[in-house]
């Protein structure tokens, strides 16, 4: 078939501003205060917001390329999201930059608004396994951002089809851990921690899937590190005062620093 050039008519008058469409994204921000600080607080949490957004994406691509057992689609997938992370993270050093004084002139004209609020965020925590239903109530507010949470919590979780996946290679996976009740948080089982003793010990003759627990182990590394970034920003900023969304703030904070996604990934090293 001979070579012909792509019909590029619907791409004229395309410019940087009009792809990215900079007009909207430039004018989404609506200080409520005078306080120099206040921009720097909503372009933080927005800019965390399109990288949640990201992060989601690859997420969702990389659990249906390990249902299908298409493990290095996946990798570059998780690969990316851990960068990702490492910008979410970094975002934490820019919001210390404010002053308990500064955070003063701002939490005035935040209401009850809390990144403890973010969809996004709450979504990210479902699929990578961290489950709560309850944390769906907040949100019934947008029909259709609970809906999306409640559809995520009847789906197997990034961990679920890991597990899953173990077992269609030959590994033993107990009946009730593959049947589990996916709206609660995976809890550590001994069956899927031989599994990946064995994966471990014999990286050669499984390397993609040692390779697999690397990349979750990633997810779960910074992940970790993006909440004690945000403990610790909090507690620089508004030491141990609630937080605007009604949590107890730091000591919320505290306790979800000792949750996990993946506990076998973490016991295994025990184990070996």
């Amino acid at each position: 078939m001979p070579y012909t050039t792509p019909d590029t008519t619907d791409n004229d008058g395309v410019t940087y501003a009009s792809y990215l469409d900079l007009d909207r994204i430039l004018a989404a921000q609506h200080p409520r205060s005078d306080a120099q600080d206040e921009l720097l607080f909503i372009i933080v949490h927005q800019a965390s917001e399109l990288w949640l957004k990201l992060c989601l994406h690859e997420l969702e691509a990389a659990r249906e390329a390990i249902r299908e057992d298409r493990l290095r689609p996946a990798f570059k997938m998780l690969a990316r999201v851990a960068r990702a992370q490492e910008q979410l993270i970094q975002s934490w050093n820019v919001l210390s930059t404010m002053t308990p004084h500064d955070y003063s002139l701002v939490r005035p004209h935040l209401g009850t608004s809390s990144g403890f609020q973010s969809a996004q965020y709450r979504l990210m925590e479902f699929i990578l396994g961290g489950r709560k239903p309850k944390m769906v109530t907040m949100h019934e507010a947008v029909p259709e951002v609970a809906a999306k949470l409640r559809a995520e919590l009847a789906k197997p979780s990034l961990y679920e089809e890991t597990v899953r996946l173990l077992a269609k290679r030959g590994f033993a996976i107990p009946e009730d851990v593959l049947n589990r009740d996916r709206e609660e948080r995976w809890e550590k089982s001994d069956a899927v921690e031989a599994a990946w003793v064995t994966i471990y010990q014999n990286p050669h003759d499984h390397w993609d899937l040692y390779e697999l627990a690397e990349k979750l182990v990633d997810l779960e590394y910074h992940f970790q590190r993006w909440r004690f970034g945000h403990l610790k920003t909090v507690e620089r900023i508004i030491g141990f005062k609630k937080g605007t969304g009604g949590t107890s703030g730091v000591g919320y904070l505290e306790g979800v620093l000792k949750e996990v996604f993946f506990p076998e990934l973490l016991s295994v090293r025990t184990a070996l």
